[in-house]
């Protein structure tokens, strides 16, 4: 099975690869697109809560699991 970066490396050499090549590099250069970019980021960063702050440290970032049952 071909790695994904081969295949990647086998559509760029291609015109319509070209083309989207193109596309991919105008996007990066509007500014709206990269702040839509940036925000997404900052999202999935974010997401799962708890107290790790926008550093990223302090574990998983998730809640801790309820204890276990009492018998």
């Amino acid at each position: 099975m071909a790695s994904i970066f081969g295949k990647l490396a086998k559509l760029a050499n291609t015109p319509q690869g070209r083309k989207l090549m193109r596309k991919a590099k105008n996007m990066a250069n509007d500014p709206h697109t990269r702040q839509q970019a940036k925000d997404a980021l900052d999202r999935l960063r974010n997401k799962g809560g708890g107290s790790s702050g926008p550093s990223g440290s302090g574990g998983s970032g998730g809640t801790t699991p309820p204890p276990p049952p009492q018998r």
